[in-house]
């Protein structure tokens, strides 16, 4: 069993900066991948980011390269988001995730937090 607890969502304007983590327990977290992913009211979930643990290797999704950055701190079991440049097309409901597969498609991923949301404001 795995256990995803995420924070840091909330309120900002356009332009601005957020930065979300992502908590991890378990026995065996450290053998999945982890995704961000993030869902718009009336829109489906979307894949954003993944990091691997090991080697914390990243994947972003074309609307957010270059302004959001996976890391992880290993030491702290610890994955963060950082969301810089933000749009109102950013606001969501923001999930973590960990996946054994493909990291882009959410129905591998077997572990889910329980979302926090983002706001921008224009």
């Amino acid at each position: 069993q795995v256990l995803l607890v995420e924070s840091g969502g909330g309120l900002v304007q356009a332009g601005g900066s957020l930065r979300l983590s992502c908590s991890a327990s378990g026995r065996t977290f450290r053998t999945y991948t982890m995704g961000w992913f993030r869902q718009a009211p009336g829109k489906e979930r979307e894949f954003v980011a993944a990091i691997t643990w090991i080697f914390g290797a990243t994947s972003y999704a074309e609307s957010v390269k270059g302004r959001f950055t996976a890391s992880r701190d290993y030491a702290k079991n610890t994955v963060y988001l950082q969301m810089n440049s933000l749009r109102p097309e950013d606001t969501a409901v923001y999930y973590c995730a960990a996946t054994p597969g493909d990291v882009e498609d959410s129905k591998t991923y077997a572990y889910w937090g329980q979302g926090t949301q983002v706001t921008v404001s224009s």
